[in-house]
């Protein structure tokens, strides 16, 4: 059976609480309740097993901020759609030849390489030669 403290917390909230406050007690922060020196001896001065005891019984000064989505004031509209616009294959073709125009005046700003700008390939393969 759980404690009402873990109830109020996911576990995921719960860990980092336990995991902030044994930070804390292994760092000698004071213990906010007592617990005698035999049970600290059964728990082995455990500083998660300490922190565990203190959330349990309550004392914990920690909290957790959940913050919820903002409400808005107005109401939800439907968004109207617009009349569904029909293209006619004419605006298609328009469309596709002022591409392929866009395309070709790209591709003339490439050009083809000279055979002469070209260098030998066999050139590379003299230099690879002489270093073996």
């Amino acid at each position: 059976m759980k404690p009402e403290s873990f109830e109020k917390f996911s576990k995921y909230e719960t860990a980092r609480i336990l995991g902030a406050r044994a930070l804390q007690i292994a760092m000698n922060a004071p213990l906010l309740i007592k617990i005698s020196n035999e049970n600290l001896e059964k728990i082995k001065y455990d500083a998660l097993k300490i922190a565990e005891i203190e959330f349990e019984s309550g004392v914990l000064p920690i909290s957790v901020k959940k913050p919820f989505p903002m409400r808005k004031e107005e109401k939800l509209k439907r968004v109207k759609e617009k009349p569904s616009e029909k293209i006619s294959d004419e605006k298609i073709e328009e469309r596709e030849s002022q591409e392929e125009e866009e395309i070709a005046k790209e591709g003339e700003i490439m050009t083809l390489v000279n055979p002469e700008e070209e260098q030998d390939e066999s050139d590379f393969g003299d230099e690879t030669d002489e270093r073996e």
